[in-house]
């Protein structure tokens, strides 16, 4: 099976993966968007079981560079997805 590539937009929708395929995507998919300098980003779990999103909830909390997350609003999707504020780099960091 060949990869997909996505685009990079600070949205990633889960409906497109398996389960198993997320404890390792939603950091990479974090690392990405830090090298485009996208900060907000919005994580589409779907409302289901609750399964995915304690899933998702968890990943995040332990990611270094996730400053806060919330579930969306109604119009971002409800509690069927996830918005979290990643840290922009330190500027003593560039020095």
């Amino acid at each position: 099976m060949e990869p997909v590539e996505l685009p990079i937009d600070g949205t990633l929708d889960l409906h497109l993966f398996r389960p198993a395929e997320v404890k390792h995507l939603i950091p990479d998919y974090i690392d990405e968007c830090l090298a485009r300098n996208i900060f907000k980003i919005r994580i589409i779990h779907g409302k289901g079981t609750g399964t995915l999103r304690r899933l998702v909830h968890s990943i995040l909390e332990k990611h270094p560079r996730v400053e806060h997350y919330k579930l969306c609003s109604e119009s971002g999707g409800g509690w069927g997805a996830t918005e979290a504020d990643l840290s922009r780099p330190d500027s003593s960091e560039n020095t």
